[in-house]
């Protein structure tokens, strides 16, 4: 019984040692709104037209969390649709309407409005 509690007791704290070392990442806890798991939701580099991967990927799933018709087509592909798409969203929040997904939009997209009664552009 002994043995077992101190092999349970150093496993435990390897891997706090590792988890402190930065050398284990910690589980996220927090829900992602829509189920949108592309990137962990602390990545959040500034995105414009243009840009491309993961991140734009979480961007434009989160973006149909919201509604408006139609729909991006998830492809990381941060084009004309996906810059219309964020600025009414920046609209809804209040923001400045510039396309470019920075921290203020990055926490929109992550805390969507129940109701937006700025008319989406179509």
């Amino acid at each position: 019984m002994q043995r077992r509690r101190t092999a349970a007791a150093a496993a435990l704290a390897a891997a706090l040692a590792l988890g402190t070392a930065g050398l284990i990442a910690p589980r996220a806890t927090a829900a992602v709104p829509g189920g949108c798991a592309y990137t962990s939701s602390s990545h959040r580099p500034v995105l414009s037209q243009g840009s491309t991967g993961a991140a734009v990927k979480q961007a434009q799933c989160l973006t149909n969390v919201w509604g408006g018709v139609p729909k991006l087509t998830v492809d990381g592909i941060f084009g004309p649709s996906t810059r219309t798409k964020v600025r009414w969203i920046q609209g809804c929040h209040g923001l400045p309407r510039d396309g470019i997904v920075g921290p203020a939009t990055w926490d929109a997209l992550y805390n969507p409005v129940p109701d937006c009664y700025d008319p989406y552009p179509g």
